[in-house]
């Protein structure tokens, strides 16, 4: 099977222009075929208050109300995605920017309200992602620049987490591709240790992942991820790569610098 990396970059790689930059020069050198999901939420905010949109959180998400779900389709789906995709031209890679309503490639559901409302969400119908439409640009030697966005067939856009996209396009890519998902934060890894950025565990299995919960190793933070990982991997990924933006050209080797998750 052909080698694809499906390689998620959060805003704090996104917010920094010096920083985005040298991680998209570094995108753009991987030579194999891949997909690129970014998130944007701080760009959003910051142009929502110049327009008098108050963000709204919960428990950490986004209440994406009528007027923010218009906020982030711009925000997501043109300024931040654009952006990307002309800087990664101008490294002669060839990006095509996508939502999950283009080319229908990733159906959703308005998320059922139950205590919390959250608007304008997307839950992922994950057994309807269009692998074939996927696959006919990355047959074509399209590198896919993705924006956290879905649709619900009916004609809504929907704001959708970015880790939630990355997860669900490495499984449903995983039938055609040998396929890498590499989460990149401000991290060196999954850490043994959080005040200690040289304290990154190489590799987690499902033992290992056990025998650092039980012994209570691991900061919170990072469990959701741990988690998503393996669900990843227990529906078809080879291996998931938790680590530095950084370190990218590194973490798409066979000797990583991040925390292998196998």
């Amino acid at each position: 099977m052909e080698k694809l990396f499906v390689i998620k970059i959060g805003g704090n790689v996104i917010d920094n222009e010096q920083n985005l930059q040298s991680f998209l020069k570094d995108f753009a050198a991987v030579s194999a075929k891949k997909i690129l999901i970014h998130g944007g939420g701080k760009i959003a905010t910051k142009i929502g208050q110049q327009l008098g949109i108050e963000p709204n959180y919960i428990n950490g998400r986004r209440i994406t109300d009528a007027a923010t779900i218009d906020l982030v389709t711009m925000v997501y789906g043109g300024l931040v995605n654009k952006k990307i995709v002309a800087a990664l031209q101008s490294l002669q890679c060839n990006a095509i920017g996508v939502t999950g309503a283009d080319g229908n490639i990733i159906p959703a559901v308005k998320r059922p309200v139950k205590e919390v409302d959250f608007g304008f969400v997307g839950d992922i119908k994950a057994d309807a992602i269009n692998v074939k439409n996927l696959g006919v640009l990355l047959t074509h030697d399209f590198t896919l620049v993705v924006a956290p966005l879905t649709h619900d067939g009916a004609g809504q856009v929907l704001n959708t987490n970015a880790d939630t996209i990355a997860s669900a396009l490495a499984v449903a890519l995983s039938s055609e591709y040998d396929v890498r998902l590499v989460y990149c934060f401000e991290k060196a890894g999954v850490l043994e240790d959080v005040a200690d950025e040289q304290s990154v565990i190489p590799l987690i299995t499902i033992e290992k992942y056990k025998q650092l919960k039980e012994a209570s190793k691991l900061f919170e933070g990072i469990l959701p991820k741990i988690d998503n990982a393996f669900d990843a991997i227990n529906q078809g990924v080879k291996e998931v790569l938790i680590g530095d933006a950084r370190d990218l050209l590194q973490n798409v080797t066979a000797v990583t610098k991040g925390t292998l998750i196998q």
